[in-house]
C-alpha cells in the first residue's frame, strides 16, 4: 500500500504519473512553485488550525496539483512529503545557486546591516544569488549576509557538528528551522547540510538509512531508534534529540534518555 505521506493521491484527485496505481476522479500534472518565505507550514489539512506535518524552506521546489481557497495542495521536491501550503507562501520556482549555511540569516530590505528585516532565511534554504553590494549579495527581494550563503554544491563536513548548533532550541512538531523542530526535523536538517539525502519522518529513516550495528560499538554520529524517535549520538555516552520531555533539543547520557523513554530501542544505525 502507498504510503499517504508521500503520494500526491485523493479519491478526487491525484497525480498524473499514479495513473494505473491508484484509483481518482482525475489526474492533473501539477506545477512547479517555490517557498517563497523563509518558512512555509506544510499541514495535513487546508486550515490554519491543521496539524502541521513538516516545513518547506525558502527556495525549495514543489508540485503543486490543486490551488483552492488560498490553499495549495502539493509535494516537496527534495524529501517527497505531500501537504497542504498557504498558497501565498509559494512563489516561482528559482534555480538556486546557493544555500544558507547559518542557523538563520536576516533577509534585508537594502543592503544596510541597519536595513529593516524582511524575513529569516533558515539553513540548508535555497536561493539564487543576484549582484553584491559590499558585504551583502541581492537575494529575492532582498538581501543577505554573503558570508552566509555558500555554492549549492557545498557541503558541512560533520553532520553531527550541524546537529549541535540547534541545541536549546525549541521542540515544535513538523519543525526544521532554528525557530523550532522535532526529533526527525533536527536529523534531516543536519544530515542535509552535509548532502546527506534524508527522508523526513523516523520510520522512514530507520528503514532507508544506513545499515545496523550493536549498542556495544555505538560511537559519534550514529542514530538511536525508539518506535517514532530518533536521536545522534554525540559521542559513544551522549545522545543529542529533539524531545517532547525537555521541550527543546538536548544533550543528555543515552542511559539516561533509555531509562526515561522506557522502550527499546528499536535499532542503531550508522551512516
Amino acid at each position: 500500500m502507498a504510503d499517504k505521506r508521500l503520494t500526491p493521491a485523493r479519491p478526487d484527485l491525484a497525480a498524473s504519473s499514479l495513473k494505473g496505481q491508484v484509483e481518482a476522479a482525475r489526474f492533473v500534472d501539477g506545477e512547479a512553485a517555490a517557498a517563497a518565505w523563509g518558512r512555509v507550514s506544510l499541514r495535513a489539512s487546508p486550515s490554519h488550525d491543521s496539524g502541521q506535518v513538516s516545513e518547506l524552506l525558502f527556495g525549495e521546489i514543489v508540485t503543486v496539483y490543486e490551488r483552492k481557497d488560498g490553499w495549495a495542495w502539493l509535494q516537496a521536491k527534495t524529501d517527497s512529503y505531500v501537504g497542504y501550503a498557504r498558497e501565498s507562501g509559494l512563489g516561482e520556482p528559482l534555480e538556486a545557486d546557493a544555500r544558507v549555511t547559518q542557523l538563520l540569516t536576516p533577509l534585508l530590505f537594502a543592503p544596510d546591516v541597519k536595513s529593516p528585516l524582511r524575513d529569516l532565511l533558515p539553513l540548508n534554504a535555497r536561493v539564487k544569488r543576484g549582484h553584491t553590494e559590499g558585504d551583502f549579495v541581492a537575494v529575492a527581494d532582498g538581501f543577505v549576509s554573503a558570508r552566509t550563503l555558500e555554492l549549492l554544491d557545498s557541503a558541512a563536513s560533520d553532520f553531527v557538528a550541524v546537529a549541535e548548533r540547534f541545541i536549546g532550541v525549541p521542540y515544535v512538531w513538523g519543525g526544521k528551522t532554528f525557530q523550532g523542530l522535532d526529533c526527525s526535523g533536527l536529523i534531516q536538517t543536519a544530515l542535509q547540510a552535509a548532502a546527506i539525502a534524508c527522508p523526513r519522518d523516523t520510520d522512514m529513516m530507520e528503514q532507508g538509512l544506513g545499515y545496523a550495528i550493536a549498542r556495544d560499538q555505538v560511537r559519534r554520529g550514529d542514530l538511536i531508534f525508539w518506535k517514532g524517535h530518533v536521536g545522534v549520538m554525540r559521542d559513544a555516552q551522549t545522545l543529542l534529540h529533539a524531545n517532547a520531555f525537555h521541550m527543546q533539543v538536548t544533550s543528555e547520557p543515552l542511559d539516561v534518555a533509555i531509562a526515561r523513554i522506557a522502550t527499546p530501542i528499536t535499532a542503531i544505525k550508522r551512516i
